[in-house]
């Protein structure tokens, strides 16, 4: 029995998908839980698996088409089994708050590979991205398998009687599918949402002290290193329970509650920066969160983040902390209320019961979406993120 391949709902309030890349061709055959296409949300490019086996058939939407969630675009088929006709076409439309112009469509899709020859998911994105003709590469991996980092050489390689002037480059720097999806995502959002900031210090002391506690036996039951950001999850998880309105939404005109608290990391990719999601960090430990941020962060890296990944977010935390930041203001993840960024933790001389002392400090800036939280929780939600961050009970 057939079964459709429909566009994915990856995100709250998602209407449409972009569909980014098949990972497999019509024709060939899939095994559940096989990665089957490539989706471009507002927060990332993900892999969606195959939810059967089969031959996929009937493919419908190419990619760059724009699809409406839940519309079939293609189905897995059994032997001499044929398709169901579709009633209609993908939805082409633009998504919403991405805008018309043809500068930031998706590079069309590279040419297909020799039949035989493997590509990894990483490899097919940056051809695609790049405008590399995948036909005419040569794999590095095993058995011959397409690497990112073939497609990386051959898009580096410079033409032949074009040279390149020291520190100098050949012309403007292409935009990564992610990175663009970044741009146009912190371009609505700062130009639709009316944000506003508020910082406070903290001592540091007892929360690095509280992570050297825990390292050792975190070490051993999840073979993790817990970081200062996984006791900042845990901790803010906490204090976000006892104001529910930094932990709403707006959306559709109304502030939305939520029942969890799903905390996104901010985390660098190459060009760019994607948030994944670490649920019911409220209920986790810091074991299972430091377990959970180092999977994400693998993920993430390697370009194989799931739709579970980032579905779902209610609050963000951007740390730029280990990169030697002392603060700065992020900006805020529509449809969520808030999100807090969090400098390095250095060295300061503070007043201590009324004399100078040396102290590790602490800068967090909340950013807030003024239609959710008004001046006073965003203050009271900071006046007890630092009472927690002082005195961590994890």
């Amino acid at each position: 029995m057939a079964v459709s391949v429909v566009m994915p709902a990856l995100e709250m309030a998602q209407d449409s998908g972009k569909l980014v890349s098949w990972l497999k061709q019509e024709g060939e055959p899939v095994r559940k839980g096989e990665m089957l296409l490539e989706v471009e949300t507002d927060k990332a490019v993900v892999e969606v698996e195959a939810a059967a086996d089969g031959i996929l058939a009937g493919v419908t939407a190419k990619p760059g088409d724009v699809v409406n969630v839940g519309h079939t675009i293609a189905w897995l088929v059994q032997p001499g089994e044929a398709p169901p006709a579709t009633s209609a076409a993908p939805d082409a439309t633009p998504r919403r708050g991405a805008g018309t112009s043809t500068a930031t469509a998706v590079a069309p899709a590279a040419s297909a590979p020799a039949r035989g020859a493997r590509i990894s998911p990483k490899a097919r994105r940056l051809a695609q991205e790049k405008g590399i003709d995948i036909s005419r590469l040569t794999g590095s991996g095993p058995g011959g398998e397409i690497l990112a980092d073939d497609v990386l050489a051959a898009a580096t390689a410079v033409p032949s009687g074009h040279a390149v002037g020291a520190g100098l480059q050949a012309g403007p720097e292409s935009v990564s599918t992610i990175g663009r999806l970044m741009a146009e995502r912190t371009t609505q959002s700062w130009t639709t949402v009316p944000h506003f900031f508020v910082t406070r210090e903290v001592d540091a002391g007892a929360l690095t002290a509280e992570r050297e506690r825990l390292l050792p036996a975190i070490q051993r039951s999840h073979d993790v290193k817990v970081t200062h950001t996984d006791l900042l999850v845990a901790i803010v998880a906490r204090t976000l329970t006892k104001h529910p309105r930094l932990n709403a939404s707006w959306t559709a005109g109304r502030i939305v509650p939520h029942q969890d608290v799903n905390i996104a990391l901010a985390m660098a990719v190459e060009n760019a920066v994607v948030t994944a999601v670490i649920p019911r960090a409220e209920r986790a430990s810091a074991g299972d969160i430091a377990a959970r941020r180092r999977e994400l962060a693998e993920r993430a890296q390697a370009g194989r983040l799931q739709p579970a990944d980032i579905a779902d977010a209610t609050f963000t935390i951007s740390n730029l902390g280990m990169f030697g930041v002392d603060a700065f203001t992020a900006i805020i993840v529509p449809p969520q209320a808030a999100i807090l960024a969090v400098g390095a933790i250095s060295d300061r001389v503070v007043a201590v019961n009324g004399q100078p002392a040396v102290r590790p400090v602490m800068s967090m800036t909340l950013s807030c979406d003024h239609r959710v939280v008004d001046g006073v929780r965003a203050a009271e939600f900071m006046r007890d993120l630092v009472a927690a961050l002082t005195s961590p009970q994890l």
